[in-house]
């Protein structure tokens, strides 16, 4: 009598790998009309508000959430969350805009975005804001003249 026995196991080829729920993690800068700009790498004091655009790989509903988080920031406990916020996609939805404003300015420091969605793992992005300079000011390059003095006198 012989037994045979034969293991099996799945085989994927590499088109069959799972696909991620999220393709694509961007951070932007304001367009000056209230929408995100092109993608950055890095920000100043003043762009505010910083968006983190989440592109899926489904238009499936899905929730997403987000961490922005000061990973080494002056006075600022290292990992605290700045902002947190979630949104469920609706049907045909394939993108999420997410956007965080400090009150005032932003503390020139290291920030970390953590993205999810669904059950998968985090997707973490890492910035910097650096304290903005004279040239990152909107209208910074312009030279103030000073307005003639105007006297008011009563009769």
């Amino acid at each position: 009598m012989m037994v045979l026995m034969i293991a099996v196991s799945p085989v994927f080829s590499q088109g069959d790998a799972p696909v991620r729920t999220i393709a694509e993690l961007l951070l932007a800068r304001d367009d000056g009309e209230g929408g995100p700009g092109d993608s950055v790498e890095s920000f100043v004091t003043t762009d505010i508000p910083i968006y983190c655009i989440v592109m899926l790989n489904t238009d499936e509903p899905v929730l997403v959430s987000m961490k922005l988080i000061a990973v080494k920031v002056p006075g600022v406990k290292s990992e605290t969350h700045v902002v947190t916020s979630q949104y469920k996609t609706k049907q045909g939805e394939d993108r999420v805009y997410f956007t965080g404003r400090p009150h005032g300015r932003w503390v020139a420091g290291a920030y970390r975005v953590d993205v999810k969605a669904g059950g998968e793992p985090v997707i973490s992005l890492s910035f910097e804001i650096r304290k903005a300079d004279r040239a990152d000011v909107p209208g910074s390059e312009l030279t103030l003249v000073p307005a003639p003095s105007l006297i008011f006198s009563s009769q």
